[in-house]
């Protein structure tokens, strides 16, 4: 009944090849949120990979229906062992982005989990599936070793996160009181560097809209109109252009955050950005004067999606009679989310761009949050970290991507701790995603260790 037990028990369930059978088996869920005739799916993986993992780990377990009609089922599991010690909230999501299974290469498939090397191929390895396995095991792991967890455990699984987390909002917001606890202690998102621990606080957050110049119905021929009718690319090129300068500094006033404090600065120092497998940073683009580690987790960036006029697989001699754009802002916690349209609306029409329209998404995007470093629970899973990896971990006030973490903050009202257990260069949202077998028998060991200290005593008080 020691610590190191608890962790061994976990290496041994990774040496055995358990974690890649489990894996395997979770990852044969087709559990596409983004396709209608997966639907059903979505609720087989809570019924038959779930609720029997969780019922034989002690937790009683409940599936609901989603207040949103467009989103899929949830899951919500409780192991109470006493009033007088602290929560800890877990949460997992179970659906997948779109399996893209003509672009995977030759010898993968993505509901089908392939060994090769440190790899492990397969949707859902690294986003979300392995990474609330690797939290389950290590759960069950210091239930075998102490018998108990010595503190309360609730667990969220939702199945729409790839879809925006619809419907979490008003299903956090109806059950808050079954929701409620000390902390949020999760796992999403990469590590900075394969080798080292990262924690993060938050995440930025993120709108996705379209801007589009319609001027008129039908194309017409290049020869007999050009010159005579307007562009809408050119319009729309020229209107994108002045957004940012030429190396991508926003010039939106409304869009440029007031955050990047000096606590947020020192906290970011020397943090690692680039990583082996990954791209080469790019020196001259973005906020001059800012460290990489800054423009991606303390500043907000902008991004064109994807573009569009006439028909680029099969160009003809007309000019096309509309153009569509498809943009993005990442933002950090100092930027005002309501206000990010109206600003582009206002800056579009002083440009003299009233003809560009703007259409956001139908899909909620999620709200940017942070959490100090020096934050209590911060500083308790720093030590835990530390401890069993030897070495201090990575350490961010948020990630540079986008996740759910406003629900958990703003609705339920926790501190919440992300410790991901997946690198950058796993092709997530991609064909070809994995996750490494190093990370993850590392990471096995560390949320066994993390968890063990919880219940060990000497965490922030409960609420």
């Amino acid at each position: 009944m020691t610590r190191d037990v608890a962790i061994e028990l976990t290496s041994s369930y990774f040496d055995k090849g358990d974690f890649q059978s489990e894996l395997a088996a979770l990852v044969a869920f087709e559990t596409e949120s983004q396709n209608p005739d997966q639907s059903a799916e979505l609720r087989r993986y809570l019924d038959e990979a779930m609720v029997p993992r969780l019922t034989s780990a002690g937790y009683t377990c409940e599936i609901f229906k989603n207040p949103d009609p467009r989103g899929g089922p949830l899951l919500i599991a409780e192991r109470h062992e006493s009033d007088d010690l602290p929560t800890v909230l877990t949460y997992g999501h179970g659906d997948v982005i779109r399996a893209q299974t003509d672009q995977w290469r030759e010898g993968l498939h993505p509901f089908k989990l392939v060994e090769e090397g440190d790899r492990l191929y397969g949707r859902g390895t690294a986003d979300n599936k392995g990474q609330h396995l690797i939290n389950i095991a290590a759960l069950e792991a210091v239930i075998a070793a102490r018998g108990a967890l010595g503190f309360n455990s609730r667990f969220v699984i939702e199945m729409s996160e790839e879809v925006g987390s619809s419907g979490l909002p008003e299903f956090f917001e109806a059950h808050k009181e079954r929701l409620s606890a000390d902390v949020l202690i999760a796992s999403d998102g990469p590590r900075l560097q394969p080798d080292t621990p990262t924690m993060f606080m938050g995440s930025r957050g993120g709108i996705t809209f379209d801007l589009t110049v319609d001027l008129r119905e039908g194309a017409h021929h290049s020869g007999n109109w050009g010159g005579l009718l307007a562009d809408p690319a050119m319009i729309l090129v020229q209107a994108l252009a002045t957004i940012t300068d030429a190396r991508g500094q926003i010039n939106i006033s409304e869009w440029r955050p007031d955050s990047l404090t000096p606590d947020v600065k020192a906290a970011l120092k020397d943090l690692p950005i680039e990583s082996e497998g990954g791209p080469a940073i790019d020196p001259n683009w973005g906020e001059e004067g800012l460290s990489p580690a800054e423009r991606a987790y303390g500043w907000n960036s902008f991004a064109i999606l994807a573009m569009t006029s006439g028909v680029p697989e099969a160009p003809v001699n007309a000019i096309p009679a509309k153009a569509t754009a498809t943009c993005q802002l990442r933002y950090v916690v100092g930027t005002k989310s309501e206000a990010i349209l109206p600003a582009l609306r206002r800056h579009l029409d002083e440009c003299g761009f009233e003809a560009v329209r703007i259409r956001p998404h139908d899909r909620g995007f999620f709200q940017a949050t942070r959490l100090s470093p020096d934050h209590p629970w911060v500083q308790f899973a720093v030590n835990s970290l530390r401890k069993t990896a030897g070495k201090p971990p990575h350490v961010l006030p948020n990630l540079a991507g986008s996740l759910p973490n406003d629900s958990f903050t703003d609705v339920l009202g926790l501190p919440t701790v992300w410790v991901p257990h997946s690198y950058r260069s796993c092709s997530q949202h991609a064909p070809d995603e994995h996750v490494l077998k190093s990370v993850s028998r590392d990471a096995l060991r560390l949320m066994a260790g993390l968890f063990w200290d919880i219940g060990e005593g000497g965490c922030p008080p409960p609420n």
